[in-house]
């Protein structure tokens, strides 16, 4: 059984990621599962730490990139809209090259609050950082002008 309330496809999403963040530091969603979601970053000097690995802050942003669209998939987008609320995330392996995969999962998904569980692993299916990300759950603004984008459906 499928946990998502709004259908999409890869390519839709990849669109709504278009001059964002993760355009910029090319996240690309993958895969859409029965109750997951996958994307992959290249880790490269784009998104390197000084010191040649990946960033943390890179692996963060992936989490929260990923964890973020997962939970929007989950709400009725006409009257919610998530948004991050707390991250955290360990950093278990440096990875200086090649291509990381973050798979998100949910531990909780409630009326108001969401709970993500999201694993990135490097292209041995090694574990490289584990991160919790938790989303509010609120009110679609009513205002015109206020909406944030809403993602793609099919």
């Amino acid at each position: 059984m499928s946990i998502w309330r709004t259908q999409t496809s890869v390519e839709q999403l990849r669109k709504y990621s278009r001059e964002t963040l993760a355009d910029t530091i090319d996240i690309r969603v993958t895969e859409i599962g029965s109750d997951f979601l996958r994307a992959t970053m290249p880790v490269s000097p784009r998104t390197h730490q000084p010191m040649g690995v990946l960033h943390g802050g890179a692996s963060v942003a992936l989490a929260e990139t990923i964890g973020s669209i997962a939970a929007t998939l989950c709400v009725d987008q006409e009257k919610y809209v998530c948004l991050g609320q707390e991250i955290n995330a360990n950093h278990l392996r440096p990875v200086s090259s090649g291509i990381v995969t973050a798979t998100a999962r949910p531990f909780h998904i409630g009326k108001r609050s969401q709970v993500w569980h999201i694993e990135i692993r490097d292209e041995q299916d090694r574990l490289v950082c584990v991160s919790r990300l938790t989303m509010a759950v609120v009110d679609r603004p009513s205002r015109p002008g206020d909406e944030p984008s809403a993602v793609p459906q099919k």
